[in-house]
């Protein structure tokens, strides 16, 4: 499919809107056109005066370099641990027990590069890799009746996802986005009062969930009704999931199970494309932390895993780098307040190596 074609997408309930993958959105068609949208969208929020300014100094440019630069150093981290491992594999030498999860994230990666099944952003190499067909793995997540009842969804802030968060606010859900790699903060909220057709779908990127989202924190009383996650490969029939190997998703959903946001029973789906389905994750390698997924949703199916894998309790704080937890502030905050509460302290995970990371100025992202 090339990346401007317009695929057709339904809204629950409302006349069918079109998007491009990448998509675009030309708010004169869905003010005038799609009725469910307006129901969200009345003329009187269109007012940006009307809306409380969470960061009134927010400086896009810079924002949008640090990030790229950021996840640019990430990215070569990654890569260089993915040579190391696959190198002492060739070499049969005892190295990363999580060795055999780069195999397969390595496998997929270029199988979706060699076979152009690969979206920009590229190369989808120590990515959550966009693909061709997200557009449709999307709508049939939208079709799922989870989505449609859900009020308040958190999403993963990547590139094959930024069509579900589209769709969230369209459908006039609450969405929570985490800022990449937890640098900034914790997470935002968005709703469809604080933006307007111009502005929602600059708000469903990174640099629009800073400038329009509301930072909450660890005392905010939320329930989240649905998590959509990012995937790099994901095994079917046991809903065992592979990431970057970042460990942001474990962090994030430990986070929220704290907060009581979430529970065992609240539905995790992955939206991916078929190629990313495979049959060698090892479930009885995976860790406690890892996060299991209960929906599958590709460009040509949806699949209900009735995953037995047990979902995280929280934070495994035994698993957390000392080097991890000085990088993430609210990781920090939560350690203190856990060990304040308990009047106990708690463990440290194992050492180790991450990428170099900018010191962002406080200046510069003054929040009012």
């Amino acid at each position: 499919m090339h990346a401007n074609t317009l695929v057709p997408i339904h809204i629950h309930g409302s006349s069918m809107i079109r998007l491009s993958a990448p998509f675009t959105v030309n708010p004169n068609y869905y003010h005038f056109a799609n009725k469910k949208l307006n129901s969200h969208f009345p003329s009187s929020t269109f007012r940006l005066g009307s809306r409380k300014n969470y960061n009134s100094e927010f400086d896009v440019s810079a924002f949008e370099a640090e990030r790229l630069s950021l996840d640019a150093k990430a990215r070569e981290s990654m890569a260089q641990t993915s040579k190391r491992v696959t190198e002492s594999i060739a070499e049969e030498e005892e190295g990363d027990p999580k060795a055999w999860k780069w195999v397969i994230r390595k496998r997929v990666w270029d199988l979706m590069e060699a076979q152009n099944i690969a979206q920009n952003p590229r190369p989808v190499h120590h990515r959550i890799p966009n693909f061709v067909g997200a557009s449709a793995a999307t709508k049939k997540l939208s079709e799922l009746e989870v989505f449609g009842l859900a009020k308040s969804v958190k999403v993963n802030p990547d590139s094959p996802q930024k069509q579900v968060r589209f769709l969230a606010l369209s459908d006039g859900k609450k969405l929570l986005t985490p800022q990449p790699r937890l640098r900034t903060g914790f997470f935002s909220v968005l709703e469809s009062s604080m933006l307007t057709p111009s502005t929602i779908n600059e708000a469903c990127s990174s640099v629009g969930v800073a400038k329009y989202g509301r930072p909450i924190g660890l005392d905010e009383k939320i329930k989240v009704d649905l998590i959509v996650i990012g995937s790099v490969a994901v095994d079917p029939n046991t809903g065992a999931r592979l990431g970057k190997a970042e460990g942001f998703a474990e962090l994030e959903y430990g986070m929220l199970r704290y907060m009581g946001a979430i529970d065992d029973s609240t539905l995790v789906v992955t939206s991916v494309h078929d190629c990313q389905l495979v049959d060698d994750i090892a479930v009885e390698k995976l860790l406690v932390h890892d996060v299991p997924v209960d929906v599958i949703c590709t460009p040509t199916q949806v699949i209900f895993t009735n995953a037995a894998t047990p979902k995280p309790q929280g934070i495994y704080w035994e698993k957390l780098s000392p080097e991890k937890l000085g990088r993430i502030r609210i990781l920090r905050e939560l350690k203190s307040r856990i060990e304040q509460e308990t009047g106990r302290k708690l463990p440290c995970g194992p050492s180790e190596k991450l990428p170099p990371t900018a010191q962002r100025s406080r200046q510069r992202h003054q929040r009012s």
